[in-house]
């Protein structure tokens, strides 16, 4: 199966965007993986932080296009992850640093979705509605993260990993908290499946945020077909 997907990252009110974000669209077009990073604000170095997560998880994911989609190959490539983390924040004099990750991998009809943090992927499939959202890894009550990439905590660095049937029509979001805490829930889900086209979808998303949001945002919307 393939996937045809548009993305959105803005700034918002920051100062700085600290998202980051990269699709990967293999050869022989069978294979589609999405990856999106937050990097933390309450850290100095945010943007490094949500770069050097994503950019390892990436080079791992291309480098093993042999190994099917699985669990243990995420926690692999989340393993590399977190020590170049700390490789970067030890090349900046032990600088505190940290990042949330979502993942979606299309591989044939099946997904693969995996996340560390609050950032998040909603599928939904027409006229059957929601199939899975990832669960925030947030405490209840303070609201702080209970688990992603930090700088030499690589024990929270924890990813949920599912794996999913998913058919023609099937739509994968994929968003950092800017998106959802900016949109209310049913105003989300039903533009998910607008009959626009996605880039219409994420520019009506894009409206919302400017009006109601106050943080970074960053989005993949993707169909299967």
């Amino acid at each position: 199966m393939k996937a045809q997907f548009a993305t959105i990252s803005k700034i918002g009110r920051r100062v700085h965007n600290e998202d980051a974000f990269l699709v990967i669209n293999q050869s022989d077009d069978q294979r589609w993986t999405g990856i999106l990073c937050d990097g933390m604000g309450t850290t100095a170095f945010g943007i490094e932080s949500s770069e050097s997560v994503l950019n390892s998880i990436a080079n791992y994911w291309k480098k093993h296009t042999e190994e099917s989609d699985s669990k243990e190959k995420v926690i692999h490539a989340c393993k590399e992850a977190g020590q170049a983390l700390n490789k970067k924040a030890y090349s900046l004099s032990f600088a505190e640093m940290g990042t949330t990750m979502v993942m979606a991998s299309l591989e044939g009809d099946t997904l693969t979705v995996a996340h560390v943090g609050d950032s998040r992927c909603y599928v939904r499939r027409p006229n059957e509605g929601l199939l899975y959202q990832t669960e925030d890894h947030v405490s209840i009550g303070t609201g702080r993260l209970k688990r992603c990439f930090f700088s030499f905590r690589q024990s929270i660095a924890v990813p949920d990993v599912v794996q999913m049937k998913v058919k023609s029509g099937d739509r994968i979001l994929l968003c950092s908290d800017g998106i959802y805490k900016s949109l209310p829930s049913e105003y989300l889900h039903v533009k998910m499946m607008d009959d626009k086209d996605l880039d219409e979808i994420l520019k009506d998303f894009d409206s919302y945020c400017e009006q109601c949001g106050d943080d970074n945002y960053t989005a993949i919307i993707a169909v299967v077909s």
